[in-house]
């Protein structure tokens, strides 16, 4: 009996889709120009629209950087178009000459469908709209005006952000593939972690990596508490490694100085696949919500994450067991601003002591 209804579901996903579908698109575009963290959250839906359509050629449009994330991902991604910025999207700004050079691309690319991945729509849709593609899909503000009531799902809010974006595809009969994350590692990333470690000594299982840095300020911790948090899991016989971006390395210096332990500070020498890397021989990540909260939870490395201005209702990693999520609630949050003009109350009331809690609960679970 249990088949017979799975198969019933089975086939109502496929009658949807093809009634939403009468032909299955060759040219599909994915407009989400937003950070790595986000596209991260994005590749649930990404597998499951390659699984759907496995003879498409699906092209991400989004932020430069991203064309990375593209060569990462060739297993569902097969082009990419970068997007200057646009009206309404803080990300990135664009000038005119930038807008219609990138228009006249997307139309080139003569999209059967384009995809708006990219929030509630109010800004994206336009945006998506001009690409010219034969169909577009995608979300609208709740409350709003729906573009086409077939093809456009009111936005989630609530939703956690690998489901939200999951609820899109099933809404046009398109089936989940799971809502679990990815991180391909190549093998030269694989080479360059062992020589880091072999460099610095470090055994996997024996360290913690701090990673104190994020893009946005008003979603960094205090300096001086990700340090006393770094010296008390050194006092537990762990080896302390900082880990950021290439820029963050003023940020990892400022914890570094204010460590009584020693620790290996790897800002800016170990990134993208080979932090990855690295991170796989950790017990443990403490980080804010950034990027790396998301890798730690695509590679299963348990994870300490400290929320500030962001919130852990559409970010936090869907497994609460092996990832914890620290947060002191607050009205303001989620935060819009780059800098918090009212000091910060969201960092300053997360405590080392409340961090630490969650760090010697999953230092004490099974490995």
């Amino acid at each position: 009996m249990a088949g017979t209804t799975t198969l019933k579901a089975h086939d109502v996903s496929r009658a949807s889709m093809r009634l939403r579908f009468e032909r299955a698109p060759e040219r599909i575009a994915v407009f989400r120009a937003l950070h790595f963290g986000d596209l991260l959250c994005a590749v649930p839906a990404l597998r499951a629209l390659r699984a759907a359509f496995p003879r498409a050629r699906v092209t991400l449009v989004g932020l430069p950087w991203a064309e990375e994330f593209v060569r990462r991902f060739r297993h569902y991604l097969d082009d990419f178009l970068p997007f200057p910025g646009g009206q309404g999207l803080p990300e990135r700004d664009a000038t005119e000459a930038e807008t219609e050079a990138y228009e006249r691309a997307a139309r080139s690319r003569r999209f059967d469908l384009a995809l708006q991945l990219h929030g509630d729509g109010r800004y994206a849709n336009a945006i998506v709209s001009a690409m010219g593609a034969r169909r577009i899909a995608g979300f609208h503000p709740v409350g709003a005006c729906c573009p086409e009531p077939d093809w456009f799902l009111p936005y989630p809010e609530t939703e956690p952000e690998v489901r939200r974006l999951l609820r899109l595809l099933e809404f046009l009969g398109i089936p989940g593939r799971g809502e679990e994350l990815e991180f391909p590692i190549a093998a030269e990333e694989w080479r360059a972690a062992a020589a880091l470690r072999l460099r610095f000594g470090l055994q996997p299982g024996r360290y913690a990596c701090v990673h104190p840095g994020a893009r946005v300020p008003a979603r960094r911790w205090c300096i001086e508490r990700f340090a006393h948090v770094a010296d008390r899991l050194a006092a537990r016989g762990l080896r302390i490694v900082l880990t950021g971006m290439r820029d963050e390395a003023p940020i990892t210096e400022a914890v570094r100085r204010n460590m009584l332990c020693s620790c290996v500070d790897l800002a800016g020498r170990a990134q993208g696949g080979t932090l990855a890397a690295l991170l796989t021989g950790a017990r443990l990540l403490v980080c804010n919500d950034t990027g790396i909260s998301h890798v730690a939870a695509a590679l299963r490395v348990p994870s300490v994450v400290i929320f500030t201005g962001s919130s852990p209702a559409r970010w936090a990693p869907a497994d609460g067991a092996r990832h914890r999520a620290v947060v002191h609630e607050v009205p303001c949050r989620p935060c819009a601003h780059w800098r918090c003009p009212i000091g910060q109350p969201c960092a300053e009331k997360v405590s080392a002591d409340a961090v630490m809690r969650e760090a010697s609960a999953l230092l004490s679970a099974p490995v």
